[in-house]
């Protein structure tokens, strides 16, 4: 009898792994099976205060199985302002996309939505296996649908504009909205500086608060299997820090 049976929560390691085999979106999709063999991507713990939920792994990402570890991810450490080594630092972040694999591309060459099957399976046992989860950085639409629910507004720069509100309300974890760190939301920003001059001051100093260095490698065994769950940080890239 595992532990989800006596305590009805899973526990953490052993549901990383069962993610890490998951093949539902080619073995039984929701619809159209994925085009390519599943990836993967999580990074979780039972020591990370804040947790990063983004849309899907895209092209680089599926190719290394290294989360955000292109350019978009070096605006998000940016905004974050922590280097490569804290941002990969399990006991002390958690990365949880709406979509754990690469979905694959639109007509257009685009990234496709993020896989139903991750969100119906997946992520309410492993939110509900990370109860020190403090705060959420809800980013993109599909994040924010998930995270917010009726809260979340006409669109995202409803949503985001609303940020304040959102995470000043009761839900817990508390949630942050943010626009995706693409290039491709460039011309928002322009349009949007508060979210540079305002926004980003506070979601700074939150990350600071929560990332605190104690935490680090209070629980090893997690970590080692966490890193393995997704992704393999290897000593050079954590020396970048």
């Amino acid at each position: 009898m595992g532990e989800s049976d006596i305590t009805g929560k899973d526990d953490l390691a052993t549901l990383l792994d069962e993610i890490r085999a998951c093949r539902a979106c080619v073995e039984a999709p929701i619809r159209a099976s994925l085009p390519h063999r599943p990836r993967p991507v999580v990074q979780a713990s039972s020591t990370a205060r804040l947790c990063i939920a983004g849309q899907a792994p895209g092209t680089r990402v599926h190719a290394t199985g290294i989360p955000f570890n292109d350019p978009s991810g070096d605006r998000l450490r940016d905004w974050l302002g922590v280097g490569r080594e804290v941002f990969y630092d399990p006991c002390r972040l958690a990365i949880v996309p709406m979509g754990f694999c690469f979905p694959g591309l639109d007509a257009k060459g685009g990234d496709l939505p993020p896989r139903r099957e991750c969100r119906a399976l997946w992520h309410d046992r492993l939110y509900e296996a990370m109860p020190q989860v403090e705060l959420v950085l809800a980013i993109g639409q599909y994040a924010q649908a998930y995270h917010l629910g009726a809260d979340r507004k006409r669109n995202l720069t409803e949503t985001v504009g609303h940020w304040r509100q959102i995470f000043a309300g009761e839900r817990r974890p508390r949630i942050l909205p943010l626009p995706h760190p693409s290039w491709r939301n460039n011309a928002w920003l322009k349009r949007n500086p508060w979210f540079e001059t305002d926004l980003l001051p506070v979601l700074r100093a939150e990350v600071a608060r929560l990332i605190d260095i104690k935490a680090r490698h209070q629980d090893p065994k997690q970590a080692d299997r966490t890193v393995e769950t997704g992704f393999t940080v290897n000593r050079d890239l954590r020396s970048k820090g």
